[in-house]
């Protein structure tokens, strides 16, 4: 059994140096998947968060320009199993034909479903292993919280929403890419961080 799951939070990983973590959320229930991701694939799925077109298409772009002209659709990804803290994924796709499942990693199907617009699934097995109660700010779930009933549809807050990605991470990011001498990325990343500062 399988449960749809959404992007809740994206940071700098402070235990361990040079990775990033993606909080997964599920979306009728309560439960939280923290997936830690490689700094290439957080810039990826930030970008596309904040909604930065890049001049030049970018390696998940590509894929998904490749697998337009094939005909090959990418209609969800599957977070299927976890074994000693690795979660294995796969992308569900279909040709016209047949569906047919591609391993990945956690990280580039999570990019990938952002470039495709499609739904991320996690097995509940997987979320009763790895899922953590916690509330969206952070703070532990009170076991009356958890034994509330699962509510059915999203409540939308009145408050203002929590950023997906923080400043301080965006610039992780542009740091991390500096390093590795992508300058269009950083330099991307750059002129969103400027805007956002701008806004405050």
């Amino acid at each position: 059994m399988k449960k749809e799951v959404k992007i809740l939070g994206l940071s700098y990983s402070q235990s361990q140096s040079g990775s990033y973590v993606v909080v997964l959320s599920e979306k009728k229930g309560k439960r939280k998947l923290p997936v830690v991701i490689k700094p290439s694939d957080a810039q990826q799925i930030a970008l596309k968060i904040e909604g930065v077109k890049s001049a030049r298409p970018l390696t998940h772009d590509l894929f998904k320009t490749i697998t337009d002209c094939y005909g090959i659709d990418v209609q969800e990804v599957y977070i299927h199993t976890v074994l000693e803290g690795i979660f294995y994924t796969k992308l569900v796709t279909h040709n016209g034909i047949e569906d047919m499942e591609i391993e990945c990693t956690a990280g580039d199907g999570i990019a990938l479903a952002m470039v495709y617009q499609c739904p991320i699934f996690a097995d509940k097995e997987v979320l009763d292993s790895s899922g953590i109660f916690v509330n969206d700010d952070g703070s532990q779930m009170s076991q009356d919280e958890i034994d509330t009933e699962d509510v059915e549809e999203e409540v939308v807050s009145t408050k203002k929403a929590k950023r997906v990605v923080s400043v301080e991470d965006l610039e992780h990011m542009m740091n991390d890419a500096i390093a590795n001498e992508e300058y269009e990325i950083a330099a991307e990343i750059r002129d969103r961080i400027n805007k956002l500062k701008e806004e405050k």
